[in-house]
């Protein structure tokens, strides 16, 4: 399938979570099984190149295509969750969201030092949530330096903020606006 026939499985839910906000919702996307299969396949494409070790994903959706992503490139996946849910040890960091605030944590012996690992996601909106994996990663020791998304929301600044942190950054699609 092209970009644009996955783009256009992709529903718009105007005003969620708040008044303004135009929702991208992938779930149409990964009930599609045609569909949802050529964006793995995508992402996955994205790190053919790359010497990636391991795939992080962050709680929820990042859960969703990263962990198929690891899956198809043979590659461990890293979750990275929300505070409370991890048995044992778990490092963590605090940060601000396009609505609030939140959290992610993680085991820090997921990874190891120097290992080369790559962030999937299903959106890029500010960058926050993805900022956050990427320094809590680089906090346990691992490389962190592409990232691969579904989505890009370019009006929000999110690649940027990535790109400034020495992260390289690839989206299946792009869509206008908040």
């Amino acid at each position: 399938m092209s970009p644009a026939e996955l783009k256009a499985l992709v529903r718009t839910v105007p005003d969620f979570p708040a008044k303004g906000i135009q929702f991208r919702d992938i779930t149409t996307l990964i009930g599609h099984g045609k569909g949802f299969a050529a964006t793995v396949d995508w992402l996955a494409r994205q790190l053919d190149d790359a010497e990636v070790e391991a795939v992080a994903g962050m709680e929820a959706r990042g859960f969703i295509f990263g962990a198929a992503v690891a899956a198809r490139c043979g590659l461990p996946f890293i979750p990275m969750r929300k505070p409370g849910k991890l048995p044992g040890e778990t490092i963590g960091i605090a940060y601000h969201l396009e609505y609030g605030e939140d959290r992610l944590e993680m085991d820090p012996g997921a990874v190891r030092p120097g290992q080369a690992v790559a962030i999937v996601d299903d959106l890029l909106a500010t960058g926050g949530t993805a900022c956050a994996a990427t320094k809590l990663l680089r906090q346990a020791g691992s490389a962190v330096s592409r990232a691969v998304f579904v989505i890009d929301l370019p009006d929000l600044g999110g690649r940027e903020k990535l790109e400034g942190i020495d992260v390289a950054v690839a989206a299946l699609m792009e869509f206008e606006g908040a």
